[in-house]
Formats: structure tokens, sequence, C-alpha cells
């Protein structure tokens, strides 16, 4: 078997996300951001593998697409602005904050360049191996990412276990899942909107 088959039968995958885990804003973050670090696995491999394989191009643009963005307004518009209310000043909170949001900004900048190559590469049906400055495009925003991942679970999620209420995260878990078309009941899953009580 070549190096090239090799690496195809190993191909990354972006797991699923279980919607019950909502109930637990904080490990869906947590799980969220392990996703993220598969989302680098399938970046990297598709920068490297010289074969043309679409169901891995099409997963990944599916992430970047939909739910990097959801992750992204999770923490933006609900999880950094409760821990500006929570934390105390000497959790020195917002310089950390104002860098990850800064990165959030490139993050969606470049996702939308890598998107952009990425269904070009679907509709030549070419590997985006195949462009050499490409694949260090990709490696970059993996390097990057993986970088932004470490903070948030080294500083952020810690602190937010220590600072949050239990209303705090019965409310994050509310939104988010009202995101996402969810709706979250004392005894059940979470349920699409549309579907009966």
């Amino acid at each position: 078997m070549t190096r090239g088959h090799d690496a195809m039968s190993r191909l990354p995958v972006i797991e699923p996300m279980p919607a019950e885990l909502l109930r637990e804003p904080l490990n869906w973050i947590f799980a969220e951001h392990h996703r993220q670090r598969q989302l680098c696995d399938a970046l990297q491999t598709l920068s490297r593998v010289p074969a043309f394989h679409p169901p891995l191009i099409v997963t990944v643009l599916d992430y970047l697409e939909t739910d990097l963005k959801m992750h992204h307004i999770d923490e933006e518009e609900d999880l950094f602005p409760l821990l500006r209310r929570r934390c105390l000043p000497e959790d020195e909170i917002e310089q950390v904050l104002g860098a990850l949001t800064a990165d959030h900004v490139r993050e969606e900048e470049n996702a939308a360049a890598i998107s952009e190559g990425l269904q070009e590469a679907l509709n030549a049906s070419a590997p985006p191996a195949g462009d050499i400055s490409f694949g260090r495009v990709l490696r970059a925003y993996a390097h990057d990412l993986r970088q932004h991942l470490a903070i948030e679970n080294a500083v952020v999620l810690p602190i937010a276990r220590i600072r949050l209420s239990e209303v705090d995260l019965e409310g994050l878990s509310q939104r988010m899942a009202a995101r996402r078309g969810l709706k979250l009941s004392a005894s059940q899953r979470p349920v699409p909107e549309s579907s009966p009580s």
C-alpha cells in the first residue's frame, strides 16, 4: 500500500455532537473545541494528501460554514459577556477575552477564504494539496486555531466553571439550544422547536 493510500484509509472525521450535551453548556463548548481539533486534523490532511476526497472536503466546508460560526456566536454573544459580568478583577479576564475575540474575527475571515478555495477544489475535482500555497494556508489556519483552543481550554473554561452560577449556566443552555432550533425541557432531551411539547 502506498503512503497516499494509507493516508486515505485513515482520514480524520468530525464527530457529531449529542444534543443532550446542551444541558451542560461548558461541556458542550469543551466538546466543540475537540471537534475543532478534528477540523484541524482534516485541514492538515487535505493540505498533504495528493488524492481527491470529496466527502472530507464537504465535511470541512459544512463545519466552517455552520458549526464554527455558531460556536463563535455562543462565545461572543453569551459566554464572554457572562464572564465579563461575573469575573473578579484579579481574574484579569478582559485582556484574554479581547485577544480571543480578535482571533475569532481573523478566523472568520480566513475560514471564508479557505471555504472558497475548498469549493474551487471541489468544483474542479482536484485535491487541495495540489495547490502548494493553499496547502500552507490550510496548515497555518490549523496551527493558529490549535493555539486559540489551548487558551480557551486552559484559561477561559476553568474560570467559567468557577465564576458562573447554576442560573447562568441554565440561561446559557437555553440560549445555545434556541440558537440551534432546539428547546430544553425539564425531563426530556432537546427537541426541535416545532415539535409538540
